[in-house]
């Protein structure tokens, strides 16, 4: 079987992944810089494990030596993932992790040329929300060639964990996106909210700066693109009263002491959903491709929540990686094809929707 590494495998995510790996069969190398948050998992699951650190980027080299594919749990990834590509590329291993930010994706992509000529793949966000997202707009995309709009949403009910929390704090002072004319522009946070009708109901939703601004625009090429997450109205009507605020916030969130503060608040606070949450909750999709003409393609998605999606379709990218002849940077939808979402047990899609 080829050998493959999980790095930050103590972390919330990285810890499910590994028990998920082991009952596919998997004996993943699990990595991490700690090896007393490393030791404990590695010895309940029975796997090798080594300590290596993000910015010794030699040892990181030596320790892929043999490995043939990396999947990566360790963010926030706009600080972790540029070292851990540069070693994949170094060393010839495929690359895999489980971000959903928008800077990642645009380094990650910047490595295509250099990724197939090392017959390697780069693949940023094979996990949720991503590959939920991504699959069901390329399906959209593919039933309308000349779409030049993309609108997107979710409702993934769930709570975060303490990497998915710190991630997003540090999204924070980039402000709020929108995909117009094939360019990333400046799109107000807590502004754009909208009801959208999804398959359990119709919900408000926020206009907030999904992957999708990247992914989605590269496996589709439809130039203009507008996401959206279903909130609650009351916080999306504080979001929509503070909206002027936000400059402030931003600011704010932009010194390094306020973020070092907030994350490690985040570490001791915020633990990530119950095993028994992960196993009921649902997750809700939607996409719409518009052309100039007024014609349109909408498609609907219910998976499983979010985590449990992550752990499942994570493994599950790993073996067709592995199995397959993959190279250059790919989103989880160019890889894998528009379908891909529908191997992921628990998943359903829709063409339309009962009336009502």
């Amino acid at each position: 079987m080829p050998s493959w590494m999980l790095y930050g495998a103590s972390g919330y995510t990285g810890a499910l992944l590994a028990e998920e790996a082991v009952r596919a069969g998997h004996r993943p190398l699990l990595a991490g810089r700690s090896a007393e948050k490393l030791r404990p998992l590695a010895e309940r699951l029975g796997l090798e494990y080594t300590v290596i650190g993000l910015d010794d980027g030699d040892g990181l080299v030596r320790a892929l030596e043999g490995v043939d594919l990396v999947y990566h749990a360790a963010g926030p990834f706009v600080h972790t993932s540029d070292p851990m590509i540069r070693a994949c590329l170094a060393a010839g291993a495929h690359y895999l992790d489980i971000t959903g930010e928008i800077p990642v994706f645009e380094n990650t992509f910047s490595y295509h040329e250099a990724a197939k000529e090392r017959g390697i793949a780069l693949i940023s966000g094979a996990g949720f929300d991503v590959i939920p997202t991504d699959c069901l707009a390329k399906y959209v995309a593919d039933q309308l060639p000349d779409a030049d709009t993309l609108e997107i949403a979710f409702d993934a009910i769930t709570s975060a964990s303490s990497g998915t929390t710190k991630t997003q704090i540090e999204m924070v002072p980039r402000g709020g996106l929108a995909r117009r004319d094939g360019e990333l522009v400046y799109a107000p946070l807590g502004r754009g909210a909208r009801r959208i009708r999804l398959s359990h109901g119709e919900k408000l939703a926020l206009r907030v700066p999904l992957a999708d601004l990247a992914t989605t625009y590269r496996a589709t090429g439809i130039p203009n693109i507008t996401t959206y997450i279903v909130l609650p109205p009351a916080l999306i009507r504080l979001a929509n009263l503070t909206a002027p605020l936000f400059p402030f916030v931003q600011a704010l969130f932009a010194s390094e002491r306020v973020l070092g503060g907030l994350g490690a608040l985040v570490e001791r606070a915020v633990k990530g959903p119950e095993a028994g949450f992960r196993q009921t909750a649902r997750s809700y999709i939607w996409a719409r491709a518009a052309n100039a003409q007024g014609d349109e393609a909408q498609a609907w998605l219910e998976t499983i929540e979010a985590y449990q999606f992550t752990v499942l379709s994570g493994i599950r990218c790993i073996e067709r990686v592995l199995a397959g002849d993959f190279s250059g940077a790919l989103t989880p939808a160019q890889a894998f094809g528009a379908d891909f979402v529908l191997e992921i047990e628990g998943t359903r899609r829709f063409d339309t929707l009962p009336a009502g």
